[in-house]
């Protein structure tokens, strides 16, 4: 039983949410105690980074493959080029920002903004204002991977087809809601409240900054890199080696979707959908640095 005065504690209660918390930590704890971890966590943090940051930008329509994205130096040709580099400089800062998301979550989402658009952008770092649209959060549709998950889940073929997202809220509206979740994320910081898994808090920060889509533009890539944040800070994955955002393309979009609109109905079904989605795109994300772990072991990394 969830427990202490945090008001997402019950959401941690919900139908199928314990079991993918737990699940959650047996397999972060497996990839920890993985034997390469003790001589090269920093080389698989780093491959981490990449391999979310090329995922994020893939569900936000550049889907680059990985080699490319590692060849290139020029992130400024395009409009895909130019979001493959706003995802790479995203995940290569987002550890800096820690001790300021402590304190000031809604400071580093405007710094994550000002990384995905450039700082050449006049609209960089600030909130949509009335009259600007909010941008699309899935401009193109990604097919989930075939088979099951490899760590016990579901398969992918299971989630029934979304529907569309209703419209964003109003930017007063937007402001105002992401003023409470900055309230509640920073009573978390001052001890007001505990006894909530890392992967719903996480879970909550990520939908609601989808739900809100309170910039212009690239509101995805920076609800995905809010969600490594809050997973680091919480520690549950303090050295950022599990790349949910992985995960997130891997299952595809329409499956994405699908867990959004649970989120966005705010029923308890649809909460717990919204949840266990998260946990098993976090799962797949273990999956994808233990395969790098497992490749270092064998000299071919």
């Amino acid at each position: 039983m969830s427990t202490g005065t945090d008001p997402l504690a019950p959401l941690a209660d919900l139908p199928g949410v314990p079991e993918a918390v737990v699940e959650v930590r047996k397999a972060v704890d497996r990839l920890y105690g993985h034997r390469v971890m003790r001589r090269r966590a920093q080389e698989v943090t780093s491959e981490a980074a990449l391999r979310g940051a090329r995922a994020s930008a893939a569900l936000d329509g550049a889907d680059w493959p990985l080699e490319e994205v590692r060849r290139r130096s020029d992130f400024s040709a395009d409009p895909q080029a130019r979001t493959v580099g706003g995802a790479l400089r995203i995940s290569a800062e987002a550890g800096q920002l820690l001790s300021t998301w402590r304190h000031s979550p809604l400071q580093v989402l405007a710094r994550l903004h000002l990384l995905a658009v450039g700082d050449a952008d006049p609209s960089a770092g600030r909130p949509r204002r009335a009259g600007e649209s909010a941008g699309v959060l899935f401009p193109v549709e990604l097919p989930a991977a075939e088979g099951v998950f490899g760590d016990g889940g579901q398969p992918a073929e299971a989630v029934e087809r979304g529907g569309e997202l209703p419209p964003a809220p109003s930017p007063e509206e937007a402001a105002a809601r992401l003023d409470q979740l900055s309230q509640l994320l920073a009573a978390r910081t001052e001890g007001a409240a505990s006894g909530t898994p890392a992967l719903v808090v996480s879970a909550v920060v990520h939908g609601e900054l989808l739900a809100l889509r309170p910039f212009g533009e690239h509101n995805g890539v920076i609800a995905r890199a809010a969600q490594r944040i809050v997973l680091i800070t919480e520690g549950l994955d303090p050295k950022a080696i599990c790349p949910a955002e992985v995960g997130f393309a891997e299952l595809g979009t329409e499956a994405y979707r699908t867990a959004l609109l649970g989120y966005l109905g705010g029923t308890p079904e649809g909460m717990a959908r919204w949840i266990t989605h998260c946990g098993a795109a976090l799962r797949l994300g273990v999956r994808e640095s233990t395969a790098v772990c497992e490749a270092m072991q064998r000299g071919m990394v």
